[in-house]
């Protein structure tokens, strides 16, 4: 379809969006709105096949019975000389298969908001009777602004029906598939749920679970392996989340969530700390009868066990014998011949059992992403030994990790499995990290090989944990071995441990406060024990800390006199002329306990800043201030009241 075609007469076509195995999505312009859409194209190769064409109208149909914020809206549904086409809402945006792969890892708070969004979507669409059957990040959009949208409900299917159009047939994506899909079972909403819960774990891991040489190596995988653990992959994954796609992905559709609403409850609190010392949820899948294989030691015992009960059998056998018979060495000639064949026989399946145990195809399980210690935990359980360790640059998988098995996929009883582990990146052009959290952004750093070091500094502005500085430029590309990376990040505000000021005069409490840059509150009462101006009681009390711009209230003895103390705002505006990035700020100020020759702050601007001053005047008396910036008065008052 080329650019400025108008399909209908109506929708001009501006650009493709994209490609697919049924239909081709084009940006266009709705000239009748003037608005811009995304329509979704017919192949021409497929217009006569007619369950192709029933899929596109299947789409239609059940996407116009969907009205929800979540879901991507269809305007409009026709045909243009024998091309049959679906006018879609225009999500200007990618999918979030290729966001995933853009932004990995994605910060855990935005993984719940994204599945969220996608969840109350799905709960839309099963509320209305309608399973998607093919959920997967390629059919999720996702705009600018992070909002979420579900699109193609081709293969979309109503709960009432039973019965699927080809029972030999797996509809759906394979990498997201349920395992009741993967045998070829109806879908319910529950299938949908597990759909869901790989795509939680690809956000929370960037890949998803089974890989495979083809389509039926990784649906027989859905349906026969277990889900690799999300926390073995990132340990700092909480486990209440990790509890959610254990819960969502059960091999066994009863033990999944009943619906994607109750998903999102439980997700929706998975962050919060009541939840931080929560257990490894587990899953009693159904046996299904499979194989299981005894141990050589369970074979001996349950050989000695069958040899001692046919041994107090004959004996018993024999006592009766005695009693009934008059040749007592014919009876313990058939007793020995007897004991004889069944300890033959014993010894027999314990040694065929044990070449059998001993010579068995062990499936080498899946070890990526663990460390070399937890592929050796993990190998020992399966009777095999952790080989030979090779080394290779990964952008994917972070230092120290499996990056793949050097090693057939079955092996014997005691053999090495081979593995080749990350050494991290090879370079890596620096991001701009400053503002970021310094504890993500070192972890991170170091998964791709970085030796990441601290620096810490008081801040007024930027809260506990924030990157203020970075040594390697933003844009610079380094390998990680030719120098660490260097982080200032902000210890917050700098705090100061209050002393006793009881009996102390104001002038002393003044000047602590000034030197440590603490807002100063004056009350005064009328004391007959303490003499004026100095202080009566303190908040907070002595021994306690207090950060810079904190306020330090204390309460005066006066003489008498009326005095009141008022808090006055003073905007300071911020000089960049020629260049400068910070602007140094002297204040004076006078009040009862001031004068203007008396430098009452200073301070070092690097934006607009406003201060809280308090002054305390005398009846009748004026207060007055004046501000310097870079040794020029800048700013004054002669008139301020109480």
């Amino acid at each position: 379809m080329e650019p400025g075609y108008k399909l209908g007469s109506r929708y001009q076509i501006i650009r493709p969006l994209g490609e697919g195995g049924m239909a081709n999505v084009y940006l266009a312009r709705d000239l009748v709105l003037d608005k811009e859409v995304s329509v979704k194209l017919l192949r021409l190769d497929l217009r006569d096949d007619p369950q192709t064409k029933r899929r596109f109208q299947h789409e239609a149909t059940a996407a116009t019975r969907l009205n929800d914020p979540h879901i991507v809206g269809i305007y409009d549904v026709g045909e243009d000389h024998g091309m049959q086409f679906m006018v879609m809402q225009y999500v200007k945006g990618t999918d979030l298969k290729q966001y995933i792969s853009k932004h990995f890892p994605i910060p855990l708070a935005q993984v719940i908001d994204i599945m969220e969004q996608v969840l109350s979507a799905v709960e839309a669409a099963h509320e209305h009777g309608i399973i998607h059957r093919d959920l997967k990040p390629q059919n999720i959009l996702i705009d600018e602004n992070k909002n979420v949208k579900i699109t193609d409900f081709g293969i979309a299917t109503a709960s009432s029906e039973n019965t699927m159009t080809q029972t030999n047939t797996v509809m759906g994506s394979v990498h997201y598939l349920s395992p009741e899909q993967a045998r070829g079972s109806v879908a319910t909403k529950r299938s949908d749920i597990y759909s869901l819960g790989i795509i939680l774990f690809e956000l929370l891991t960037g890949k998803v679970p089974f890989e495979g040489e083809n389509a039926v190596s990784i649906a027989i995988k859905h349906f026969r392996s277990q889900i690799p653990s999300v926390r073995a992959i990132n340990p700092n994954i909480p486990q209440a989340l990790e509890n959610v796609v254990i819960k969502a992905t059960a091999k066994d559709p009863q033990q999944r969530y009943a619906s994607a609403a109750e998903m999102g409850s439980d997700l929706k609190t998975s962050l919060d700390p009541s939840r931080a010392n929560e257990k490894p949820l587990v899953i009693n899948d159904h046996d299904n009868d499979e194989t299981k294989v005894l141990s050589v030691k369970d074979m001996h015992e349950q050989a000695q066990n069958q040899d001692h009960q046919e041994h107090s059998d004959a004996e018993k056998q024999s006592d009766e014998n005695d009693q009934q018979q008059s040749n007592p060495k014919h009876t313990g000639h058939k007793f020995s011949k007897r004991w004889l064949i069944g300890t033959a026989a014993g010894l027999i399946v314990l040694a065929g059992g044990a070449g059998y145990y001993f010579n068995r195809p062990i499936a080498v399980p899946n070890l990526e992403n663990q460390t070399a210690v937890q592929a050796q935990n993990t190998l020992r359980k399966r009777h095999l030994r952790l080989g030979n360790i090779t080394r290779t640059h990964s952008r994917t998988v972070a230092k120290g990790k499996i990056v793949r098995v050097a090693s057939p996929d079955k092996l014997k009883f005691g053999q090495e499995v081979n593995v080749v582990v990350s050494d991290g990146v090879t370079s890596w052009k620096m991001a701009d990290y400053v503002g970021n959290d310094y504890d993500s952004t070192a972890a991170d750093l170091r998964d791709r090989g970085f030796t990441v070091k601290k620096k810490e500094k008081y801040s007024d502005s930027a809260s506990k944990g924030e990157i203020l500085k970075q040594n390697i430029s933003a844009g610079s590309t380094v390998k990680p071995s030719d120098k660490p990376v260097v982080l200032t990040v902000s210890a917050g505000k700098k705090a100061v441990k209050i002393p006793n000021f009881r009996n102390k005069d104001i002038s002393d409490v003044q000047s602590f406060a000034n030197k440590h840059h603490l807002q100063l509150t004056v009350t005064n009462k009328h004391s007959d024990s303490v003499p004026t101006n100095h202080v009566i009681k303190q908040t907070p009390k002595k021994g306690s800390k207090l950060n810079e711009g904190d306020t330090l209230t204390v309460q005066v003895a006066s003489s008498g006199n009326q005095m009141r103390t008022t808090n006055i705002q003073i905007n300071i505006p911020f000089d960049g002329n020629g260049g400068r990035k910070e602007n140094r700020v002297q204040v004076y100020i006078a009040d009862a306990y001031h004068n203007l020759t008396m430098e009452y702050q200073d301070i070092t601007i690097n934006q607009e800043t406003t201060i809280n001053v308090p002054f305390t005047l005398r009846e009748n008396q004026y207060g007055a201030y004046k501000v310097i910036r870079n040794g020029r008065a800048i700013m004054s008052a002669t008139n301020i009241t109480g």
